[in-house]
């Protein structure tokens, strides 16, 4: 080994650093002479001769906040680079290191690690009200088990106006069953009132949708909920509205002077015309998503100021905001929102919609700076989502062992573990019908929605469930359960992953394992904020380890067709089998399990 900045020995600290905190690098090598060169993000590199001790060079330094790149100097045409490993080789090419330094203020509420979380999409989950006032342009499905509509209509629009009735107090009647699945969050789809059935076009942030209830219902909510040791995350949706909106108002549904309406309306500031009324900004050129001005100082005022959104919502026990699309607002505006939110509740969580490695993302031209210390606490855990699928479906440990160590190594300590490990959203298709097998490519929505996995492909799909929310639940973060993927739904992309959830017909055996993971977690203090270790990761075969002061867990994964032995010293107990092992045992091909001391 020359450098591995996981490793105390060559990087003092593992992972971020706190800004002005004393940080020593080391390389080992019989070299002539090693220098490290180290630059921030934007600047030219420094660099600064290593010291040679007996079998190493050494290096100590303090640095601001910021994202820095370093790599070292051998200078003799050569450099100690990255490789796709994340350590340290000698090549004639330079490939940076990263280092994120943060802000020396900064801190995430510690209340998530250790957590699970569950993502409602709240017209999908349980309807308690059987009577619902309905609008004559939105379509109530007469029976639960429906589909979503899915399919154009004759002018070739997708509506999304049907609706099923799930509400807030469906939610509240059921948080036995979410507690039953040790969460102590809820993440919730956008609530405010909108005419889509998921509710990213707001139409009025400042009211819960009808149909889902009232404000009194989520309060309650919010109330009964902290009663079970849950606490309640919001969608916040402040790049766009809809065009059927209080601010827009299109179709003159609302006591307004919308934007639309008029170069007269206070809210004509907050949008983008190209060419008034009908030419104007829109998310990703969907018409009925029209962006907002984020420089706009009266609508920053609105969603950050003084009993404005964030500060109404907060105020009322909301504990949490899922900026959605993040990544398109300016950084002003996030850090407008941070400080909004911790004025309201220090110790509410903020989780931004990020589908890159946070720490370095360049959105827009512009380097984002989310875990520096005045954005983010966390993100949806995309990049260990996709690496976790890809490792599953082909038995290639490359891109999930990558993923993981560069993980560890950008992202600072309290970070790492809140990161919000998903596995399906509202956004993605369930990952029970991502792991059945099925080739999709140049399927329709229509020939998609009539795929159901058949009994003799289920077995092979549960089990490989069963490996990626093995590591879902025990890699550092905390798991995301979608709705409905704990007992087997089914369901590829939107809005066939939103189906209602399928009470009286749930997978037991999918369900009882979801519930044998969290009760793990709950029980073994490694899975809140202890150290990754790997032991072995090659050819299908993964192993490693969760250790803090109290606990050690082994994980081991094998996805092969091969057996492996491995040896130990003493007793391991074995929890899925509850099985205790004296100094060796058998890996059998397709095997999982998870070992404590005896």
């Amino acid at each position: 080994m020359i450098y591995n900045p996981l490793d105390t020995f060559y990087k003092s600290q593992i992972g971020a650093i706190k800004e002005n905190s004393k940080i020593t690098f080391r390389v080992k090598g019989n070299f002539n002479s090693c220098v490290f060169c180290i630059k921030k993000d934007g600047f030219e590199y420094k660099s600064y001769q290593m010291q040679k001790k007996e079998n190493y060079f050494e290096v100590s330094t303090k640095l601001t906040s910021g994202l820095y790149f370093y790599y070292f100097d051998l200078k003799n045409g050569e450099y100690i680079s990255n490789s796709y490993e994340n350590i340290g080789v000698v090549a004639r090419a330079i490939q940076d290191f990263q280092l994120t330094v943060y802000d020396i203020e900064y801190e995430v509420p510690s209340w998530l690690s250790g957590g699970i979380i569950y993502q409602i999409f709240p017209d999908r989950f349980y309807r308690y009200e059987k009577e619902k006032n309905v609008p004559s342009y939105k379509v109530l499905h007469k029976d639960w088990k429906e589909k979503p509509v899915f399919m154009p209509n004759e002018q070739g629009e997708i509506l999304n106006n049907d609706f099923f009735g799930g509400d807030l107090k469906g939610i509240t009647k059921k948080l036995d069953y979410i507690k039953s699945l040790g969460v102590n969050a809820i993440y919730l789809n956008p609530i405010f009132k909108a005419y889509s059935n998921h509710r990213y076009d707001t139409g009025d942030y400042m009211h819960v949708d009808e149909l889902l209830g009232t404000e009194s219902d989520l309060i309650t909510l919010i109330d009964k909920a902290k009663e079970y040791g849950i606490k309640i995350v919001l969608d916040g949706v402040f790049n766009h509205t809809g065009i059927d909106s209080l601010y827009f108002n299109v179709y003159n549904r609302y006591d307004s002077l919308g934007a639309s309406q008029s170069k007269d309306s206070k809210y004509y500031n907050w949008y983008n015309f190209n060419n008034f009324p009908n030419d104007y900004g829109c998310w990703w050129g969907i018409k009925t998503l029209p962006t907002i001005n984020k420089e706009n100082q009266d609508y920053i005022d609105f969603i950050t100021g003084e009993n404005g959104v964030i500060d109404h919502y907060t105020k009322l026990g909301v504990s949490g905001w899922r900026l959605d699309v993040v990544d398109e607002l300016p950084s002003n505006f996030v850090k407008n929102i941070r400080k909004a939110v911790k004025k309201a509740n220090k110790n509410a969580i903020i989780i931004g919609e990020v589908w890159e490695d946070a720490s370095n993302k360049i959105s827009y031209g512009k380097r984002r700076e989310y875990f520096q210390g005045k954005e983010l606490d966390s993100v949806m855990n995309y990049p260990l989502k996709n690496a976790i699928i890809e490792f599953v479906l082909s038995g290639n440990t490359n891109q999930l062992t990558h993923t993981i160590c560069q993980q560890i190594d950008h992202y600072p300590q309290s970070v790492l573990h809140s990161l919000m490990n998903i596995l399906s959203t509202h956004d993605t298709a369930r990952i029970l019908s991502v792991l059945c097998g099925e080739n999709i490519d140049g399927k329709d929505k229509i020939e998609l929605s009539k795929i159901k996995i058949l009994p003799d492909k289920m077995k092979d799909a549960i089990f490989r469930l069963k490996v990626a929310t093995l590591l879902q639940f025990t890699l550092c973060g905390v798991p995301s359960i979608y709705y409905g993927d704990e007992v087997g739904m089914e369901g590829f992309f939107d809005p066939l992953n939103r189906c209602p959830y399928p009470w009286g017909d749930e997978n037991l055996e999918i369900l009882e394992w979801y519930k044998f993971l969290s009760k793990l977690r709950k029980r073994l203090s490694a899975f809140k904020k202890g150290e990754f270790n790997s032991v072995y990761n090659d050819n299908g075969v993964l192993i490693y380890k969760r250790i803090d002061e109290l606990s050690q867990v082994l994980i081991c994964v094998n996805i092969s067709q091969n057996t492996y032995d491995f040896k130990f010293n003493g007793n391991l107990k074995e929890l899925i089998s509850n099985k205790i092992y004296s100094n060796e045992y058998v890996l059998n091909k397709k095997t999982i399990a998870i070992f404590i001391k005896n």
